[in-house]
């Protein structure tokens, strides 16, 4: 029997029209699509009626699959010849363990592609008013995971580094752990005036932007329920959200 192949594809960070024109047709031709928590569902009504569709998602401390087994599906069903999509919430390659799965398929000796999709590190803030660069604000820009627990010894960060040597930041699952995040920032250097915002939802009907500084925005975000899923964003360039906000904000229900 031939082999099928996997697309390991990007999503996006949550409106359906801003997936890729080669994601959609990934989903669109797939006899399986293994799906992730956060993508929109919506994306699914593309896929063919027969299509099999399967959650794969973990939602934080539950887990639908392990990665294991994520990892096993993969294979069992590219080896039975099918087309299989992975979709993933944003991009594949930031947070989303696309590294892991293709080295599994490889070495499965299994077909695959990976197939970027809009990250919501960068979505989330463009949907909030807040481009990452600016030629006045920021000339550089990064990414970190934001859930690495101090107490647990899974804080890896390194802080200094983090704090004098980048203009924008953006933590992702960073809302749980956010007074850790502004703790650490200002001990190693940043100003705790430093804006910063917190989207939730972002890209969607539910967004919801809060904005303070680090000092403050622990407060802000608690007063105001904010929860995961959110990008929270650290930098100069959080000031221009009050100029150029253009999506119109909903509540979540």
């Amino acid at each position: 029997m031939e082999k099928g192949i996997v697309y390991l594809v990007g999503a996006g960070p949550g409106d359906p029209k801003l997936i890729t024109v080669y994601g959609l047709e990934c989903i669109q031709k797939a006899d399986v699509i293994a799906y992730d928590r956060l993508i929109n569902k919506e994306l699914l009504k593309h896929a063919k009626s027969d299509a099999e569709l399967i959650f794969v998602g973990k939602s934080p401390g539950k887990h639908a699959l392990i990665q294991e087994e994520i990892h096993e599906l993969l294979i069992s069903k590219a080896q039975e010849g099918k087309i299989v999509t992975r979709l993933k919430g944003g991009d594949p390659c930031v947070f989303g363990r696309v590294g892991e799965e293709a080295e599994v398929l490889a070495e499965a000796d299994i077909p695959y592609e990976i197939v970027p999709g809009i990250t919501a590190g960068i979505a989330a803030p463009a949907y909030a008013g807040i481009p990452v660069t600016h030629r006045d604000y920021a000339a550089s820009f990064t990414i970190v995971t934001g859930h690495g627990r101090q107490e647990k010894g899974m804080d890896n960060i390194n802080w200094e580094a983090l704090a004098k040597g980048s203009d924008t930041i953006a933590f992702y699952m960073g809302v749980g752990n956010l007074k850790h995040i502004c703790t650490q920032l200002i001990n190693f250097g940043r100003s705790k005036h430093t804006p910063a915002a917190v989207i939730q939802w972002g890209t969607t009907e539910e967004q919801r932007t809060v904005v303070g500084d680090l000092a403050t925005i622990e407060s802000i975000v608690q007063e105001a329920k904010i929860t995961h899923p959110a990008i929270v964003l650290v930098g100069e360039v959080v000031k221009l959200r009050e100029k150029i906000q253009w999506f119109q904000e909903g509540i979540r229900v």
